[in-house]
């Protein structure tokens, strides 16, 4: 099986003016990953409506299959590969932190809730998604979906791993002094739960957040395969089954699990 190219966008902070702005931005990324051979493209958490904006959050937020969708569905069916974004999604009188993918056709793919919201200020403007395994296919690779705050936590990626994950795809806004996490807890939950982790961050400043960047493709192997600095990125790196297999096959941590013994971890 041939790797798989995928596109990180680590796109700017700063309150988008208008959705159309955030779909302008993703368009010209699309473009860019696609000239690159990339065959998954993926912006970040919340990335329609920008993270900052506090009490808008009810105003912005959409159905599943709102305007915005309809967008990014199209942009991915121009450019012939797939787009999973971060956005306010509406459910009823219910807002949820939501990352949706669409596949190269256009297609919805899959929809995720972040579970672990994050923080008085997610709680404040957020309910929590109650499904942790939400998977989807592309090329032959078994995606999962994650957000932020979700991949902290080693039962979620755990439980990835045991459904038959692949590639995890992680949005996230992620905040300074907290780098720690791409630094270090995100390649070690690849090596750990022996998956690839797609870990994509906003840059720069938005309201009081001052976003981290650091943005990453981490390998089951341990390796980081490509790292963004601070600032706005497009990082072209590869998801390369036979090096999955290999690195499964040498590191057995799965296989030797005794979860018998795990019962009292509830």
């Amino acid at each position: 099986m041939n790797p798989l190219r995928i596109a990180l966008y680590q796109g700017p902070g700063g309150v988008p003016s208008s959705t159309d702005d955030s779909l302008t931005a993703l368009a010209a990324a699309a473009r860019r990953a696609a000239d690159g051979g990339a065959r998954l493209l993926l912006a970040n958490e919340l990335y329609l409506s920008g993270y900052a904006v506090g009490s808008r959050f009810g105003e912005l937020a959409e159905p599943a299959d709102g305007p915005g969708a309809e967008a990014v569905s199209r942009i991915a069916a121009e450019h012939g590969l797939a787009v999973g974004y971060g956005y306010p999604e509406r459910d009823g009188d219910t807002v949820f932190n939501s990352f949706q993918l669409f596949g190269p056709d256009g297609s919805r793919l899959a929809n995720y809730r972040k579970v672990h919201v994050f923080g008085d200020y997610e709680n404040a403007h957020f309910a929590p998604g109650r499904e942790l395994v939400v998977q989807a296919e592309l090329d032959g690779i078994r995606l999962g979906l994650l957000i932020c705050y979700d991949v902290e936590f080693p039962e979620a990626v755990r439980a990835h791993a045991l459904a038959g994950t692949d590639l995890l795809l992680v949005p996230t806004a992620l905040a300074r002094p907290f780098e720690i996490v791409p630094q270090t807890i995100v390649p070690t939950r690849a090596w750990e739960s022996q998956l690839y982790i797609a870990y994509v961050n906003r840059c720069g400043d938005e309201g009081e957040f001052p976003f981290a960047g650091l943005s990453c493709l981490a390998a089951p192997d341990g390796t980081v395969r490509a790292r963004a600095g601070a600032g706005e990125d497009l990082l072209l790196a590869d998801v390369d089954p036979d090096l999955l297999a290999s690195s499964r096959a040498q590191n057995t941590y799965l296989s030797d699990r005794r979860p018998e013994l795990y019962g009292a971890l509830r």
